[in-house]
């Protein structure tokens, strides 16, 4: 009964009944997202006590409360770490549904509130839209609009069936700012939170868990040992013993299980042999805000149970970046040639280490966690050890990352990547690895012995962050490379993050940002007489000028990348910039020019096969044509970028293009195609997740309809 959960197995290692934590939702692939509403883990096995708190929150979420003056929508439990906040929870959920109250299903999502790197508001919201089947391309960038789907969303599923109200338990918050964008907006729907600190900022039925009193520890240790073995009675017949080490571990339900775990993997044990263990070690673990030393004791003795193969693998694992790990990181980690699996299923059936969110996946409880990592600071042999297991982490995920962006930036023409067969592979590894990846830039390239690695891993995630669209990562990513190649002197390193860095910061919407990343970025490049990247910083300084609406400053810093881009003979980068300066000129009312920026463009794309762009600069060719008066070219423009938007699965870019098609056949009076193409830019802006481009579009068509 602790402050993480999931699985069906007793967790007596880990403190609770629980095995991995589900962060539901993450779903990376092309297809169709699925939905993830039926994610509420198994009940914890031996739930004792809390029977007063049980009923305290099953009745807050009743639902004759939605008929007084004020229902209870959200319901905040808060209490010590490993207190069992978690494990209440769950089993209220469980009782809810039992009861028919959420028949829309229940989403669970872990806030990692405690972790270095806690989950942010618009990034809970990210998960709980992909669970709710919002595919990623679709998910807004902007917080707020994040909100405003999540909030339509669940609105539309309370509506579909009887009673479709949805319940949201979310799993170890630490602020306010983490909860209150999941707040529903339908009455029918209920949020539990549970938190180490308490949250009265919510507006929540507040709900504080203490330690369970020593009659329920004392049964919570019994019962745990007869689930394991029904005839084990080593608590009934050493029951002051039993007593003792209840007491030693605080009465806390994370201890307890521990300490029961103990009992279970050894049954020749006395109990007054563990009492007698417990009262030996000192509280060596300061772990965020419970303090209880307890804790630590039992986790030592657990470590110091292991044999030497089981210990070193579990300190190395607290060492790995992100919440989770996959089995071959763990293997860089160790630097084994074969996967330890099985050691690996040894830990877990200690409940020191978890199963994660997919098969090969792995991940540890905070406290565990910050266990591994104390052993490992305060002895210098295992100091020396966990470093060389870092670094082969983060030379395992640059290799990996490095041909992964091989394959995303390939071309038809040049040398194919051997590493990965396609793109969906390489996309299908850097989905995997994420968290890894992303966590070994920001934990470490603030670290001398890691920061040009990191610097240079943060460069080969620059292009796959952004075709997901993870633009929180990116800046984060890109942020931390900065600082660490600026300290390390590494000048082409941190021009490069600070166009990694800009091109985030405008796809997020900071564009006055944007435009002092890329002029820093710029000046670097300058300084370094590197005059084929500074081209690239000309190109996307200018992209972020038009955005600010400086039209004659983007035109002026296009140019420079256009002529500097032909210098180099790099015609790819060429037909970039062709086509963001077709934009400009088309701002500055400069239709015939922008006709053949555009026009050289498409041609530059063609050429290099790069089909994707190739639409783009035909969409672009289509509506400077349009505004020249050239319609039924524009008409043809728009009908061969279509072609490339489909095939891409592009349904904002088929959505832009299909409105600008309607407006062609309103100008040539021709309501009815008008308006067929208005309605099908609707259905594809819905598909891309842009609900404000959808009505508008729907808006016209009525507007058309006789």
């Amino acid at each position: 009964m602790g402050d993480e959960y999931g699985g069906d197995h007793v967790d007596f290692q880990g403190g609770e009944f629980n095995g991995p934590v589900v962060g539901t939702g993450n779903f990376y692939q092309q297809a169709a997202a699925p939905t993830a509403l039926n994610a509420l883990p198994a009940p914890a096995a031996g739930f004792t006590g809390r029977g007063a708190e049980l009923d305290d929150l099953l009745r807050a979420f009743d639902p004759a409360a939605v008929g007084e003056a004020v229902p209870v929508l959200v319901a905040a439990l808060s209490g010590l770490g490993g207190i069992g906040k978690t494990a209440l929870a769950v089993q209220a959920a469980h009782e809810a549904c039992r009861r028919g109250w959420f028949p829309g299903g229940v989403l669970f999502l872990d806030l990692h509130g405690y972790d270095d790197d806690p989950v942010t508001g618009e990034q809970a919201l990210e998960t709980l839209l992909r669970a709710l089947g919002v595919e990623p391309e679709h998910i807004p960038v902007r917080g707020d609009e994040r909100g405003a789907l999540y909030r339509s969303v669940l609105a539309e599923r309370g509506r579909e069936r009887e009673r479709g109200a949805v319940l949201v338990l979310a799993d170890n918050a630490s602020s306010p700012d983490q909860v209150r964008p999941l707040l529903p907006g339908d009455a029918r729907h209920r949020l539990i939170v549970t938190s180490r600190g308490k949250l009265p900022q919510l507006g929540a039925r507040l709900l504080a868990l203490d330690e369970l009193s020593p009659e329920e520890a004392y049964e919570l240790l019994d019962r745990a040992l007869r689930i394991a073995d029904s005839d084990d009675s080593r608590v009934v017949d050493e029951a002051e013993e039993a007593v003792r080490v209840a007491s030693r571990c605080g009465h806390l339900p994370l201890a307890l299980q521990i300490a029961a775990a103990l009992l279970v993997l050894d049954r020749d044990k006395a109990v007054a042999e563990l009492a007698s263990e417990l009262a030996e070690f000192r509280d060596r673990l300061a772990h965020l805000d419970d303090g209880e030393r307890s804790v630590r004791a039992a986790f030592d003795l657990s470590y110091r149970r292991l044999p030497a193969d089981q210990a070193r693998l579990l300190r190395l694992l607290c060492l790995a970046p992100g919440n989770e790990v996959t089995i071959e990181a763990v293997t860089a980690l160790t630097g084994d040639e074969v996967p330890p699996t099985r050691a690996l299923g040894a830990l877990a059936r200690a409940h020191l280490v978890e199963r994660g969110s997919g098969r090969g996946r792995w991940r540890l409880h905070d406290l565990v966690r910050a266990f591994g990592v104390g052993l490992v600071a305060e002895d210098v042999g295992l100091w020396e050890e966990g470093e060389g297991a870092r670094e082969r982490l983060l030379g395992f995920y640059v290799r990996w990352a490095d041909a992964a962006d091989d394959r995303l930036r390939w071309l038809p023409g040049v040398v194919e990547p051997k590493r990965f067969g396609d793109r969906a592979g390489a996309l299908a590894w850097l989905d995997g690895e994420r968290a890894g990846l992303v966590g070994s830039v920001v934990q470490w390239a603030g670290e001398e012995r890691y920061a040009r690695q990191a610097v240079r891993l943060a460069a080969c995630l620059e292009v796959y962050l952004r075709w997901r669209r993870y633009f929180d990562d990116g800046i984060a990513v890109a942020g931390a490379a900065r600082e660490a190649a600026h300290w390390a002197g590494d000048r082409e390193g941190e021009a490069g993050a600070w166009t990694s860095l800009g091109i985030a910061l405008r796809e997020a919407g900071r564009v006055e940002e944007a435009i002092e990343a890329h002029t820093r970025a710029r000046d670097l490049y300058q300084a370094a007489r590197d005059r084929h990247r500074e081209g690239m910083a000309w190109n996307n300084l200018g992209v972020a000028l038009r955005d600010a609406g400086r039209v004659e400053e983007a035109i002026d810093a296009l140019t420079s990348a256009r002529d500097l881009f032909q210098a180099a003979g790099d015609r790819h980068r060429e037909g970039t910039t062709w086509n963001n300066l077709g934009l400009a000129l088309r701002d500055a009312g400069r239709a015939e020019e922008a006709i053949d920026a555009h026009t050289r463009a498409r041609d530059l794309f063609q050429a290099a096969g790069d089909r994707h762009r190739e639409g783009m600069a035909w969409n672009n060719l289509g509506v400077a044509l349009e505004e020249a008066g050239r319609v039924e070219e524009a008409i043809e423009a728009y009908g061969r970028d279509l072609e490339i938007c489909r095939e891409f699965e592009d349904w904002y870019g088929t959505g832009q293009t299909l409105f600008n098609l309607a407006l062609v056949h309103e100008g040539l009076d021709r309501p009815a195609e008008a308006r067929a193409c208005y309605f099908q830019a609707a259905d594809a802006y819905t598909q891309a997740n842009a609900p404000n481009k959808a009505a508008d579009a729907r808006a016209q068509a009525e507007h058309l309809t006789p």
